[in-house]
């Protein structure tokens, strides 16, 4: 999110807050470097996984790298902003789109629910169903298909 969000900054003539989101983006993402990387020596039935070498992951951090050395030189060259001691905040509500995300809510209890309602639904003093035995499989009978032959005289033409 630093990375993209680093890359909008740019966008917007805001070099040294780029270059600070960018840095901060690096940090996240060594961090995250290296716990996909114990997490693939793990032993277990999920070590065939390498999110380490996930095409998303190996493009990020070379994105990362590239794009904070273009917020770096452009600074040098154009902008000569002050890079700022701490990270921009993210906007974490999302202000685009076509449709704004409706909170959901439970709708409420009916009355009828009680607490001695659902104590009635003990599934252990369920009677006990004798229609659990498998009945015995019936002989399917063999059926005599039709003998069907193609016909010349259909009706039909090709023209």
């Amino acid at each position: 999110a630093y990375c993209y969000h680093g890359q909008t900054l740019l966008a917007s003539d805001k070099c040294g807050e780029a270059i600070r989101s960018l840095q901060e983006s690096e940090k996240f993402f060594a961090k995250a470097e290296a716990l996909c990387k114990e997490y693939g020596e793990t032993k277990g039935p999920g070590t065939t996984a390498k999110p380490s070498g996930h095409l998303f992951f190996r493009k990020l951090g070379s994105l990362i790298k590239n794009t904070l050395e273009k917020c770096q030189r452009e600074n040098g060259f154009i902008y000569f902003q002050k890079v700022p001691a701490e990270a921009p905040q993210l906007e974490l509500k999302a202000n685009y789109g076509l449709v704004e995300p409706v909170p959901f809510e439970f709708p409420a209890l009916n009355a009828h629910w009680t607490p001695e309602t659902v104590a009635a639904f003990d599934l252990t003093k369920r009677p006990k169903e004798d229609t659990a035995k498998p009945k015995p499989d019936e002989e399917v009978k063999p059926l005599k298909e039709p003998d069907v032959k193609p016909q010349k005289d259909s009706g039909c033409q090709i023209s």
